[in-house]
């Protein structure tokens, strides 16, 4: 009725109750919307904790996110990233895009921390490293199109793109489910998989 996107409301709210530069807050803000006003399929705050914990334990230089949607995920990565790290970020959609370019940089990071690179992420991940300098990626957050991460594990290997002992976190591949994702994961021989238990989110 109002002629704008969920998206575009939820940004509209951020703008109106979080503190600029604030990451936390940000995402916080995010939580408020989406548990009282109208459901977004971010990571939320349960699961969450799960990509905070990794991002502790591995401190990764170069991360990569396919799927960025609303900037959510990307803020929760960002803020987590050691000195000197280098977030890259993909979108398929040009307007969801648009309010996740807005969110990251309400939250203060700047291009240089934190690139978003709009596409189809089958076509953006061949050309990482010749056009956006991603020699090969520490870490890589999947939270777009579950079957589309078998496909993009497949091309990120085949390009050569993850370092030795890259860490891949996949999101909803229980549910929704990514289930020949899981099975290429476990049986592939090239990863140690482990499943987190969490609820949806919100």
């Amino acid at each position: 009725l109002t002629g704008t996107s969920r998206e575009q409301r939820a940004f509209q709210y951020l703008l109106a109750h979080a503190i600029p530069g604030d990451p936390h807050h940000i995402l916080q803000t995010f939580d408020q919307w989406c548990y009282h006003c109208e459901h977004l399929s971010c990571v939320g705050p349960d699961k969450g904790r799960i990509v905070e914990r990794v991002l502790l334990e591995r401190a990764p230089l170069r991360v990569l996110e396919l799927g960025t949607y609303c900037g959510y995920g990307t803020v929760l990565l960002a803020q987590g990233l050691p000195p000197g790290a280098r977030l890259y970020t993909i979108e398929r959609n040009p307007r969801h895009a648009a309010v996740a370019e807005k969110v990251i940089r309400l939250a203060g990071f700047s291009e240089q921390t934190v690139e978003l690179i709009v596409g189809p992420s089958e076509e953006v991940i061949p050309h990482l490293r010749e056009k956006h300098g991603l020699m090969k990626a520490d870490l890589v957050f999947m939270d777009h199109w579950k079957r589309c991460y078998l496909r993009d594990l497949r091309l990120l290997e085949s390009h050569q793109l993850l370092v030795e002992g890259a860490t891949i976190l996949a999101d909803n591949v229980l549910f929704p489910g990514a289930p020949h994702f899981l099975q290429y994961a476990k049986t592939c021989g090239k990863y140690h998989c482990k499943v987190h238990r969490a609820s949806l989110e919100y």
